[in-house]
């Protein structure tokens, strides 16, 4: 076999493991591994293994990974998302389709300082889907709003995607939060916007909530200060220069151990809890990123990557109809793999030919990012559309799949105004 026909070999290995439920992180390695073996020997297979695992581990950079999962979970073990949810709904629940846009504004400011997706789709189903029942709600207004709108976790920074991105593309993780800002704000708006136009359809989908007084509104107001805080602390001073991302990452970590602490909010249960999923994260995401560089060094050896990329910069196309076919590409893989998988799969691929094409890898960052993000609600393999059914056992899975229908429509608007608008997602990082 030559080593083209190895690389395709290895590249069909890793997707029936991943297909089989083995641990992407896993797949990765054992299909670089095999397919290294049969092009340069065992020996060489093992020695390069080792030296991948040493020397790209071995890196200062890494340390954004545990930081951030870190305050990710001691954002989500506080209680932090309950009072988001709280000052949200006192302050327009009383409206028609308020809890829903207060549900969609809640998901927004607890996507500024946590960084998965999936646990702020299962901290807002607990919270926000009783409250909006019991006032009322249509079933699927209720979990769309929420399903989707925790999509935006990965999206506003701090991301894992945008780590992840970092990391492989060798890009700045501090920039690349930054840029993920303004088309956040973008997307909390589209889906506020559409919710309204829901409401003004079918009013009797969303009834008014109860009436918060002044004095309960101060309070809610309150206590969201930690969280806007710390948004501050973190991407302003990524923003002004006064922090690296992994020196925010740390600071932003510390901050939301404190502040819980001051507060009387810990228990050893909790703090303990928090620190495992940390850690269970942390080791997660290490394993998939070392399995990355495995069957990317792989692929490398094979040519694939370059003939690959050679093979797209080539086409006879418009280079915009080339970034269309990906965004497609890019969508039906969302309905397959998760975004890990994906980001791995298609950075050494992709993101060379983009550049090769003239196209900023920021603004793309932001494009593919949004594309993978729809994924997570994209039928029939979305990870939050799956996350939610086991927050809600009571609810029917086909019932969470019509109720983001809508929001996929208003992603595919979203899309094309990040695409048509390419300085939503440089604006800020040309600022700094």
């Amino acid at each position: 076999m030559t080593p083209v026909e190895i690389g395709f070999a290895g590249i069909f290995l890793m997707l029936a493991l991943m297909l089989l439920g083995v641990h992407i992180g896993l797949a990765l390695m054992i299909s670089g591994f095999l397919g290294f073996a049969m092009i340069g020997g065992w020996q060489a297979a093992l020695s390069n293994m080792a030296l991948i695992s040493f020397d790209k581990t071995n890196n200062f950079h890494f340390a954004v990974v545990p930081f951030y999962m870190l305050m990710s979970s001691f954002v989500a073990a506080s209680g932090m998302g309950r009072e988001i949810y709280d000052f949200g709904r006192s302050i327009v629940g009383q409206y028609k389709g308020g809890l829903a846009v207060a549900t969609t504004a809640g998901v927004a400011v607890f996507s500024a300082v946590s960084g998965s997706s999936l646990a702020c789709c299962v901290t807002f189903s607990k919270i926000a889907y009783p409250e909006m029942k019991k006032s009322g709600y249509d079933e699927k207004l209720a979990l769309g709003s929420i399903c989707a709108g925790a999509s935006m976790d990965v999206m506003i920074p701090p991301s894992n995607a945008f780590v992840i991105i970092g990391i492989l593309a060798e890009l700045s993780i501090g920039k690349l939060f930054i840029a993920g800002i303004v088309p956040g704000i973008v997307q909390a708006l589209g889906y506020i916007i559409l919710i309204l136009i829901w409401c003004t359809l079918y009013p009797q989908d969303a009834p008014r909530g109860p009436k918060s007084t002044p004095r309960e509104k101060l309070i809610d107001t309150f206590k969201t200060w930690p969280v806007l805080v710390l948004f501050l602390i973190v991407m302003g001073g990524i923003y002004g220069g006064f922090f690296t991302a992994i020196e925010a990452g740390a600071v932003g970590a510390f901050f939301t151990f404190i502040v819980p602490l001051i507060r009387g909010q810990w228990t050893r249960k909790r703090i303990f809890d928090a620190l495992f999923d940390a850690g269970k994260i942390t080791a997660m995401i290490i394993l998939i990123l070392i399995g990355a560089f495995v069957f990317n060094a792989f692929l490398a050896v094979t040519r694939i990557s370059f003939l690959a990329t050679d093979w797209i910069i080539h086409l006879p196309l418009h280079p915009m109809v080339i970034l269309s076919i990906l965004m497609v590409i890019y969508v039906l893989l969302g309905c397959i793999f998760d975004i890990y998988a994906i980001l791995i799969l298609t950075i050494p691929i992709v993101y060379p030919a983009v550049e090769a094409m003239g196209y900023d890898l920021f603004w793309w960052s932001i494009v593919m990012t949004f594309i993978c993000e729809i994924g997570f609600i994209t039928p029939p393999f979305g990870l939050n559309l799956f996350g939610m059914a086991s927050a809600l056992p009571e609810v029917r899975l086909g019932t969470i799949y019509q109720s983001v229908v809508p929001f996929l429509v208003a992603d595919a608007f979203i899309l094309a105004i990040l695409v048509a608008f390419p300085w939503l997602s440089l604006w800020l990082i040309r600022m700094m």
